[in-house]
């Protein structure tokens, strides 16, 4: 068994809008949130308050605990206040993804039961369709505005009570992401005020930050990472955040370059574009003191290569939905003496053991790589409605696992080394191969299929189809199927390969033998 080299931390017995804020009067003109276009600034004076009136409207509405809030936007300056309104307010927030599809985000209201929905004008009609589709839904409220639904911006005049719920931190779900866990479709990973306040704290030793900091929010804060590292986590210590809505690395450059960004938090794909694309020199970045990157997996070559660039450490950290997120992270003060390729080591209060893949019982010492267990006060509440997927993923010691294979070194650095898991991480996005697979069967042509994880040029690994034809299609084209995917889901689930074959290789059991399709790639 290996522990965090930190001290244990006691859990934040606190909801996660008084963990975050706490200190908001303390910081008060300092700016907490910059719209990285257009200048729009909140101090945490006005996150504070308007959080607080925006809470007392939805209690006004109707908004009560136990209620679930589907909070549907991209990054903007008005996400953390729609946030932790809703929390204040009783309600657990289930983030959704802004380029979900109406049927998409209707599976999801339908599984979370949300009864409302936070949107942007831009995506308004998705979220009506959504409503519309999934049923149960009773108001629809927009961060900006839009004829015929209540805005945030009105929400601020309201002179009701601010609403005082009674909140069991332990016990009430904060927050509901969607993950695909280590396989099948997304489920709603339910992360208490206690876990996700008490990560927060686990993290901060490693990762201090504090007023005079900028960190660049362009990750997305409906992601368990962003909602953390982008959002949680700066605005608990006084530093400031610059928000993009979406990723354009012009934008991006100019971004860190106007507003002396401090601290970078990506994923593999911008770490690729800051060590190889020449806009990159075209800007002043010298304000950067550090780069973490997460989410997916990250070359350490490609590491060495963006870190050689810029002049500047660049670390990883590691960690899932399922664990609050974090567990592991580079310490910034260890940046410069940390193992190429290693996500990190343990961060305060969390265990972890390597188990061996043949053995689940045998531990695994320093070295030798298996799959990876994790167990500290972060870990999730479980899946909602979903006892036997919880059971699956949690053993009754509390130990998670995490579907990733990995070792650790003599000195306590973590290295993962492959995936136990079928899920196919998309630039930081989980996509679940049994999803597309099920989709790819209700077209008339397709006889039967198969989806795994292939790395394009670039690094990213996209999702590649494996399809049988049926005897009446044999036209069948890579074209029409891509195409039939792409009007279904969201961009980022897209099939991007496909190879016809004349059998989807199975065990007995019917599995699919996805090890076999990998080799023949």
């Amino acid at each position: 068994m290996f522990r965090s080299e930190y001290a244990d931390v006691p859990p934040v017995e606190v909801p996660i809008h008084d963990a975050v804020l706490a200190r908001a009067a303390e910081f008060g003109d300092i700016p907490a949130l910059i719209d990285g276009t257009d200048g729009t600034t909140l101090t945490y004076e006005q996150v504070d308050r308007f959080h607080r009136r925006v809470a007392a409207a939805l209690a006004e509405a109707g908004v009560r605990k136990g209620d679930v809030l589907a909070l549907h936007s991209p990054n903007t300056v008005a996400f953390p206040t729609a946030f932790y309104a809703a929390t204040r307010a009783g309600a657990t927030v289930t983030t959704v993804h802004p380029l979900a599809t109406a049927d998409e985000f209707a599976k999801q209201l339908r599984d979370s039961a949300a009864r409302w929905i936070v949107t942007v004008s831009p995506l308004l009609n998705t979220a009506r369709r959504a409503a519309e589709l999934a049923g149960g839904v009773r108001e629809i409220f927009v961060c900006d505005s839009a004829t015929g639904h209540r805005s945030l911006i009105d929400m601020l005049a309201c002179t009701a009570p601010e609403p005082q719920v009674a909140i069991d931190p332990a016990e009430d779900v904060a927050a509901l992401p969607y993950s695909s866990g280590t396989t099948g479709i997304p489920k709603g990973v339910m992360l208490t005020h206690r876990q996700i306040a008490t990560n927060l704290a686990q993290l901060h030793p490693a990762v201090p930050a504090g007023p005079g900091d900028r960190v660049l929010a362009v990750l997305p804060f409906f992601h368990i990472y962003g909602l953390t590292a982008l959002m949680n986590a700066p605005l608990r210590q006084g530093a400031t955040v610059v928000v993009l809505s979406r990723f354009d690395l012009e934008q991006f450059l100019a971004a860190v370059q106007n507003h002396r960004i401090t601290a970078l938090y990506v994923a593999p794909p911008i770490v690729l574009a800051l060590a190889k694309h020449p806009a990159v020199a075209q800007y002043d970045l010298s304000s950067l003191k550090y780069i973490i990157s997460a989410a997916a997996p990250l070359d350490a070559r490609l590491a060495a290569a963006c870190s050689q660039r810029l002049g500047l450490p660049l670390g990883q950290a590691y960690g899932m939905t399922e664990l609050s997120p974090g567990t592991h992270v580079v310490p910034l003060d260890a940046m410069g003496d940390a193992p190429p390729g290693t996500v990190g080591k343990l961060v305060a209060g969390t265990e972890m053991r390597i188990v061996s893949l043949d053995d689940p019982d045998k531990d695994l010492p320093s070295g030798e790589s298996g799959e990876i267990l994790i167990r500290g006060p972060q870990i999730m509440k479980g899946y909602l409605g979903r006892p036997d997927a919880t059971a699956a993923m949690i053993d009754p010691d509390g130990w998670l696992h995490t579907g990733d294979v990995g070792h650790v070194d003599d000195a306590g650095w973590l290295f993962v080394v492959d995936r136990v898991k079928e899920l196919i991480k998309y630039k930081g996005f989980q996509v679940a191969p049994a999803e597309l697979e099920a989709l790819l069967l209700t077209h008339p042509g397709i006889a039967d299929a198969a989806v795994i994880g292939r790395y394009d040029a670039d690094g990213s690994e996209v999702p590649h189809a494996y399809v049988v034809r049926q005897p009446s299609a044999a036209d069948l084209t890579e074209a029409e199927i891509m195409m039939y995917v792409a009007e279904r889901v969201a961009p980022y689930k897209r099939i991007r390969h496909v190879t016809f074959i004349v059998g989807v290789p199975r065990a007995a059991s019917g599995k699919i033998l996805r090890r076999r399709l990998r080799e023949s790639t």
